[in-house]
């Protein structure tokens, strides 16, 4: 016999959006690779994502497409700003022949 599920609602949003973006966080600020510090934050950014379009679709407001709209501007954003991070990180790894930020010290030269 099936279980009857609950319909899904802000609430499940919230938790999805606060644990990718808590996830994103505690990896922004544990991890020495660049890499999965680029990841990190390119996780943060789509729990920020998820809480906008949800908080759009579940309050009634004059602008109906807010949400979405910052959900893409913020898509857009990230994918520029992933760009210029590997962009960065791989000029990094061509001068220095590592991508651990913790031995990264470019003030010296």
């Amino acid at each position: 016999m099936p279980i009857p599920l609950a319909p899904v609602g802000l609430q499940h949003f919230l938790v999805l959006g606060t644990a990718l973006f808590s996830l994103g966080l505690f990896g922004a600020l544990s991890r020495r690779n660049a890499v999965a510090v680029l990841l990190s934050v390119e996780l943060m950014l789509n729990g920020v994502n998820v809480l906008l379009v949800a908080f759009a679709k579940y309050t009634v407001s004059a602008e109906m497409l807010a949400g979405q709209v910052f959900a893409i501007f913020i898509i857009t954003v990230a994918a520029a700003e992933a760009a210029v991070g590997l962009a960065i990180i791989l000029a990094i790894y061509r001068l220095r022949r590592t991508v651990q930020l913790d031995r990264l010290d470019i003030i010296n030269g």
